[in-house]
């Protein structure tokens, strides 16, 4: 994977976030309010927060996921997800999607020279609220993401690829209408075989996050997230291959009574894969993530 960047590119990317944040508040309409408290469905980034919408409401989402950077050469992966997301009965959430994916790898060890756009698979998202932090002192929703792929998300390689991220996510607001904090703890085992070359691999992760977010205005909340993982061989936890922490900014904003938008993004701060004493895991994991939802009522 590719080697830690410079500070000149860590304050580049930083500045390039802070620009986008800019742009969407300047052009935020100025009629958009908040409703008192939060709802946390969806205004964290790479996190989820423990509600889950009212019965009957219907939303389409646009998510699109960029990862950047191995340990070595040019390594680029976009993800663009779209989901139509349901809520047939109280606490119960379903979302279905489709995704695509947008690969441009060139010079990455282990990982073959790519430049290709493809349809990648499926996914079905299932939630449900255990308790309701307005009636109980936190939040606390569970949560399975399945997937099924015929590209791999990181190579892009042709395969076969199923997985599942099953979440715990609890949350509580710190101060009423003003902060709110969240926590998830997550496990995601995967299974994938490539046709190519005719190999099966499995694979596990399991990670902790944590996320803060404060109302900044009315419409708008801004707040980082930190997010912890360990991966390891084998959809049991077997043979540990390295671990990596991320952080970085996250920013919320209510466009308008039935739009919203979500921009996140994160740099490995700290990681280590196994047998290396190098401060990054970028065999693992990559450089930057970065994360950029859409979604409005219908």
């Amino acid at each position: 994977m590719r080697r830690a960047r410079s500070g000149h590119g860590m304050r580049g990317g930083a500045c390039r976030f802070r620009m986008v944040v800019a742009c969407a508040l300047a052009l935020m309409p100025a009629c958009a309010g908040a409703e008192e408290g939060f709802d946390t469905e969806h205004i964290f980034g790479f996190m989820i927060g423990t509600d889950v919408g009212n019965p009957g409401e219907r939303e389409f989402q646009s998510q699109t996921t960029g990862r950047f950077g191995k340990g070595g050469g040019t390594y680029r992966a976009l993800e663009k997800e779209v989901e139509i997301e349901i809520v047939p009965l109280p606490n119960f959430r379903i979302e279905i999607g489709g995704i695509a994916s947008l690969h441009d790898i060139t010079g990455v060890p282990d990982i073959d020279d790519r430049r290709q756009f493809n349809f990648q698979g499926a996914s079905l998202d299932l939630r449900y609220r255990l308790l309701d932090r307005e009636r109980a002192p936190f939040g606390l929703t569970i949560a399975a993401d399945l997937h099924g792929d015929r590209i791999d998300e990181t190579s892009g390689a042709k395969g076969r690829m199923y997985g599942t991220e099953f979440t715990l996510a609890f949350d509580r607001e710190l101060i009423p209408n003003f902060a709110i904090g969240a926590l998830n703890l997550i496990y995601q085992p995967e299974w994938a075989r490539f046709e190519v070359a005719g190999v099966s691999e499995k694979s596990s992760t399991i990670g902790a996050a944590f996320a803060g977010l404060v109302r900044v205005r009315p419409n708008m909340l801004l707040g980082g997230e930190l997010r912890y993982f360990r991966q390891y061989e084998g959809i049991g936890l077997g043979e540990f291959s390295g671990q990596a922490l991320f952080v970085g900014p996250t920013a919320y904003f209510q466009l308008s009574e039935r739009s919203r938008l979500t921009l996140s993004w994160s740099m490995q701060a700290w990681g280590r894969p196994v047998g290396s004493g190098g401060n990054l895991d970028l065999v693992n994991f990559e450089r930057h993530q970065a994360r950029m939802v859409f979604g409005i009522n219908f």
